[in-house]
């Protein structure tokens, strides 16, 4: 256990795969979110869910019985709609459904200026993927909302993340994506910023399951204190992946929590 733990004043949280995977909750993950917000520190909820809009994410965490508010949730998919706003595209969307939702403001009419790709399991075949190319070939931009490997299903099985297919798309178009979800460094600094803690960040935590997509790149870049559970995609020997040693590594959430309020108490 790090003995900087006794000071941290903030807590970032992967979600899927850290607090729960699909409906089930990681073990003891409710109360210890309520037990870490007892103690005063700062929490905020960072996700590279992209499978459904912010407003059903929220409800479907609070059906789980987590004590949350919408703005504390920072998704990608709300960085990707940031940066489509900003940049006044016109986007091609390879998202379900249910994430669509979160863009029914956004002009999508072609000509499309850009193609944004995130973890669509319904959308992610040949004719979606040849007509990102195609948009691609006439001079739209390549969006990739994170790029994950893979992700954890409730059976624990890993499936095929979109990290797969912006690379098939950065190799067939010759382009190279725009991340906007972890880990890219902007994407924790909108956090950070929340809490008030943008410069201070070694006084804040990270925790997920993704060695690298939530503990590597912009996490490792703002020196965050890094945490990585053994849930979800977590596999054995993941320690080893990482960009630098890891600050922690805890079986569950839970687990962490206890090791902060052991710290605190010391």
């Amino acid at each position: 256990m790090s003995s900087r733990f006794a000071s941290i004043k903030g807590v970032l949280l992967d979600l899927s795969g850290t607090l729960h995977i699909d409906d089930k909750v990681t073990r003891g993950a409710v109360e210890a979110l309520r037990i870490l917000r007892s103690t005063g520190i700062k929490v905020r909820f960072v996700t590279n869910s992209t499978k459904t809009s912010d407003t059903r994410l929220h409800a479907k965490l609070s059906k789980l019985g987590f004590d949350l508010t919408p703005s504390e949730i920072f998704t990608s998919l709300s960085a990707a709609k940031r940066l489509v706003q900003q940049r006044n595209y016109r986007p091609l969307l390879i998202l379900e459904d249910e994430a669509l939702e979160q863009f029914a403001d956004v002009r999508q009419d072609p000509p499309h200026n850009a193609v944004v790709v995130g973890l669509a399991p319904s959308k992610l075949d040949y004719g979606h993927m040849n007509r990102a190319f195609t948009a691609l070939l006439g001079g739209a931009e390549l969006v990739g909302i994170h790029r994950a490997k893979y992700y954890a299903s409730a059976e624990g099985q890993l499936s095929l993340g979109p990290g797969g297919f912006v690379a098939a798309l950065e190799y067939a178009a010759d382009k190279q994506a725009v991340l906007v979800g972890k880990p890219a460094r902007a994407f924790y600094e909108l956090a950070l910023a929340d809490m008030g803690l943008l410069e201070s960040p070694g006084s804040v935590v990270m925790v997920g399951d993704d060695v690298l997509a939530d503990l590597g790149g912009g996490a490792l870049d703002l020196q965050l204190q890094r945490v990585l559970v053994r849930t979800g995609k977590y596999r054995e020997g993941d320690e080893a992946k990482a960009e630098a040693p890891v600050d922690g590594v805890y079986n569950t959430f839970a687990d962490f929590v206890d090791a902060v309020v052991a710290s605190s108490s010391m």
